[in-house]
């Protein structure tokens, strides 16, 4: 089953249409004239994906024809009272914990992107699908799909993907070779347990574009390697010689979001941190978006809690971060600031303001934009810092 929605289109400021990639996709001929054989099964006919009217999803009122209404009427179908009130009575429920495989009892897996930035969306969706399996199938972007999971059943953080030869042409620099372009191997030459950067050639002509993302080659299937998604690039939180990675901050929220949700009735929804080195002794600063269990709770952060999270974060990153904050001293406490409900909606916002497109849109994990920083300091509520140095061996 796939959701399929459609947004208004925008403009950017120099007045370019713009609008993400699925609405592209789904409003253009090509979806609308496919041929029926090809045609996947999708939840909801045509009709009812290009309703104009997404709140009363009716027939549009420009159509008067009565029997062009009448004919789409039928598309849509009638009226289902006792549908619409079971689904009331189960959105009603105090908390949605386990929504998804209520209102679809029927539901196997979660299919989704699991990589970099989504990763942090994982316990998320854990919480409103009692866990169901999540499936990646497919690693790729906007210049070329690179990949396919042949293990789909594999937990995300596990996932490697096949690269497919016939999709693109593709080159690895080796990381620690990135300003030698004659470094640069083919797909059959990567070697196991080595980390690349891809390098894409389309037949779109975009001819040896640099991804930005670290892979490392894990195995092979038959003679095809596999790659696991490591992080992004030059995504590094540093306040003195440490460097503190996509990676590393992934796994660290990962214990902390445990202790959160195992203590209190909360759960995070959503997180950005930077290295605050305006004063000394520098320190990471993470603002959390947090979010109660039921649905009319307000959030109460409790103190306790989210100061052991902000322990837990910095007993998380590596030797160095550690010596550096217990001996040092040049590592100020961790900080965490919980911030207003939609506060990373306002932040999509800002970006999409300035030029950015709705449809590459992810969440920073690290921010560098002092407007940015901006927005989210506004909608500070309280903050939390690390109450005890992290040992030297953990």
């Amino acid at each position: 089953m796939e959701f399929h929605y459609i947004k208004p289109e925008s403009t950017t400021l120099s007045g370019l249409p713009i609008s993400t990639v699925s609405t592209c996709f789904l409003v253009s001929d090509y979806f609308k004239n496919r041929p029926s054989k090809g045609k996947p099964e999708v939840t909801s006919p045509d009709q009812v994906t290009l309703c104009p009217d997404s709140n009363q999803s009716h027939v549009s009122d420009w159509i008067t024809d009565l029997n062009c209404r009448n004919s789409v009427s039928v598309i849509l179908g009638r009226p289902i009272p006792e549908l619409a009130d079971l689904i009331e009575k189960i959105c009603s429920h105090k908390s949605w914990e386990g929504i998804i495989t209520r209102l679809w009892p029927k539901s196997r897996s979660l299919e989704a992107i699991f990589t970099g930035q989504m990763a942090q969306y994982i316990p998320i969706l854990e919480f409103y699908s009692y866990k169901l399996p999540q499936v990646s199938t497919v690693y790729g972007c906007s210049e070329s799909t690179f990949g396919f999971n042949v293990d789909p059943l594999s937990k995300p953080q596990d996932a490697s993907y096949t690269f497919l030869p016939n999709i693109s042409y593709f080159e690895f620099l080796p990381i620690d070779h990135e300003r030698d372009i004659a470094s640069i191997v083919d797909l059959v030459n990567v070697k196991q347990g080595c980390y690349y950067e891809p390098v894409v050639t389309n037949s779109f002509g975009l001819t040896r574009y640099l991804i930005g993302d670290i892979l490392q080659v894990v195995g092979f299937y038959n003679s095809t390697p596999q790659f696991r998604f490591v992080r992004r690039k030059n995504i590094v939180l540093s306040v003195e010689t440490e460097m503190t990675t996509e990676e590393d901050i992934l796994k660290a929220l990962a214990r902390a979001s445990l202790v959160l949700e195992s203590s209190s009735d909360v759960m995070l929804m959503g997180f950005t941190c930077y290295a605050d080195v305006s004063t000394f002794p520098g320190h990471y600063v993470f603002y959390w978006e947090l979010k109660a269990r039921a649905i009319k709770d307000v959030v109460e952060p409790d103190k306790k809690v989210l100061v052991e999270c902000c322990s837990v974060l910095e007993e998380s990153f590596d030797a160095l971060y550690r010596r550096l904050r217990s001996k040092g001293g040049v590592i100020g406490a961790l900080e965490i600031r919980v911030v207003q409900k939609g506060t990373f909606d306002s932040l999509m916002e800002y970006f999409t303001s300035q030029g950015g497109s709705t449809a590459q849109y992810k969440t920073p994990i690290c921010i560098n934009s002092s407007e940015a920083l901006a927005v989210l300091e506004s909608k500070v509520l309280s903050r939390f810092y690390s109450e005890r140095s992290p040992p030297l061996d953990s």
